[in-house]
Formats: structure tokens, C-alpha cells, sequence
């Protein structure tokens, strides 16, 4: 057990922090309905890392790093300024379209690099096995800041998210909003894809929101579900990644675990929730009949 706990004490500690950040903005997101913004975002600042491997630089390197800030920042200007009241088009079909032709220009990029196939794997699974004390303090304190500053403003973003009609009466200034979330979004989604890679960082965002909001309507009470079920899911599969065995391989890629952990307990809650509704139905009947 010592030797699991040396191995993954950094990593756990990292996802502990994604846990924490990642579930907040995920309620912001799922109730925008830009549930792949997320992906978008991700993948903008991949491209603009794989930028930075024209010039010589490595990945994870601070020159790749602030590459793909940029491009975030690009990302962020597009979807505020797509945000409109009456939307012709509508805002998921530009995330979309963001997506494809950013995937597809990092393709066209990994092609001139060497070892090309296995940047992009590390892009996607990342490298969050590797993480360190200075790797995980580092992000704690990017995420400390930006939770703070959404701490402070709160109302305002909550009320852009959840209800945009009483923002424009209240006459808000949306699109600045709008572009301070993204913003600060983009920090996250940079500093995460850095050690966690594309899937993780989606999972994180999107799954335990999801699964929160479920169960209740309250967004404290989501809050605490969604670190719940991110914290011991992280748990699950990074044991999982050094316990369990598929053929003559010792364990499993950690990244990949753990999000297809995610997978299995959204079905899981999906099922529970299913339940508890026809259980709530039968009270309900024996409540009438007695």
C-alpha cells in the first residue's frame, strides 16, 4: 500500500485540485448548454502549444504554455462576441466549427514534428502520472485565484449562466461577462490540458456536474455532490489503473482510468436517479391507497 501511495500522491493531489475548480465551472457550462466549449477550448490551446514545437520548444515547456493561453484567449474573444440575442446561429454550432478546424490544423502541425502520433496521445491522455509537488502547487494557485475572483463576482456569472434573460433586464453587460468567464476558463483549460490532457480535463468539467445535477437543484448542493463524486472517482480509477491487469499488461494508461471511471459512474447515478424516481412514485401510491 506504501508503494501506491508514493506513486500517487501527486497525481491524486492534482486531481484533487481539478476536482475542485473544474466541477464549479461545469455547472456554469452544462447550464449554458455549451456542454462542448470545454473541448474547444481544450483544443485551442493544444494548437497553440504544438505551435510553440515549430519554434523549438517542447511541450510543457512556459513558451508552449503561454502559446496556448493565446490561442484560449482567441477562443474566448469567439464564443462572448457569438453570444447573441437572438441566435440565428446557434452558439454550439460555432464551439463546433472551432473544434474541427483547430483539431485540424494541430494535426497538420504534429505532422511536421517528430514523434508526431505520440504527442498527440500525450495531448489527449496526458501525463498526470508525472505530476510533482511543484506541477500540483503550481495549479492550486492559478485555480486559487481564479476561484476567488469568481467567488467575488459570483452573482454576476451565476446570473449569465442560469437565467440570461433577467441579466439583459437588469441590463448587464453580457458580453463583457461572457468574455471574463471564458477568460478565466481559458486559464484553467490551458493549465489543466498541460498536465492532464484533453479527455481528463473534460470529464472533470462536464461529469461530475452532470451527475450532481441529478440530485438536486441547489448549486452548494451540487457543489458538494460533484466534489464527492469527483474525489472518490479519482480514487477509484487511479487504483484501478495500478491494480487491474488486461492481458500480459500490469497495469493501465492513469488518465484513461480514471475518465472511463467517470463514464461508469455517470451510468451509475443515472441509474440511481432513475430509481429513486419510481421509489418516490410507489410512496407516493402507498400514501393514497393508505
Amino acid at each position: 500500500m506504501l508503494e501506491v501511495y508514493e506513486i500517487f500522491k501527486w497525481c491524486f493531489l492534482a486531481c484533487l485540485v481539478l476536482t475542485g475548480i473544474h466541477c464549479y465551472l461545469g455547472l456554469h457550462i452544462v447550464s449554458r448548454g455549451v456542454i462542448f466549449v470545454d473541448l474547444s477550448l481544450a483544443q485551442m490551446a493544444v494548437f497553440g502549444s504544438c505551435l510553440a514545437l515549430l519554434f523549438d520548444c517542447e511541450l510543457g515547456s512556459s513558451t508552449s504554455y503561454f502559446m496556448g493561453l493565446l490561442f484560449t484567449f482567441i477562443g474566448a474573444a469567439i464564443f462572448s462576441l457569438s453570444r447573441m440575442r437572438d441566435e440565428r446561429i446557434p452558439q454550439e454550432a460555432i464551439i463546433g466549427i472551432v473544434y474541427a478546424v483547430s483539431s485540424a490544423a494541430t494535426i497538420l502541425v504534429l505532422s511536421q514534428a517528430h514523434h508526431g502520433f505520440e504527442k498527440i496521445k500525450a495531448m489527449l491522455d496526458g501525463g498526470i502520472l508525472y505530476v510533482d509537488g511543484h506541477g500540483v502547487l503550481k495549479i492550486f494557485i492559478i485555480y486559487a485565484v481564479i476561484g476567488l475572483f469568481h467567488f467575488i463576482f459570483r452573482k454576476r456569472f451565476l446570473l449569465i449562466s442560469t437565467n440570461i434573460s433577467e441579466a439583459r433586464d437588469r441590463g448587464m453587460k453580457i458580453r463583457l461577462w461572457d468574455f471574463l468567464f471564458y477568460i478565466t476558463f481559458g486559464f484553467v483549460v490551458t493549465s489543466s490540458v498541460q498536465i492532464a490532457g484533453v479527455l481528463m480535463v473534460f470529464s472533470y468539467l462536464v461529469i461530475p456536474a452532470v451527475c450532481a445535477i441529478l440530485f438536486t437543484d441547489k448549486i452548494l448542493n451540487r457543489l458538494i455532490i460533484g466534489w464527492a463524486i469527483g474525489t472518490v472517482t479519482s480514487a477509484i480509477g487511479l487504483l484501478a489503473s495500478y491494480y487491474v491487469t488486461i492481458g500480459e499488461t500490469q497495469g493501465l494508461p492513469s488518465g484513461s482510468s480514471v475518465v472511463t471511471t467517470f463514464g461508469v459512474v455517470l451510468i451509475f447515478a443515472a441509474l440511481l436517479r432513475l430509481v429513486m424516481k419510481k421509489l418516490k412514485w410507489l410512496w407516493m401510491l402507498l400514501k393514497i391507497a393508505m
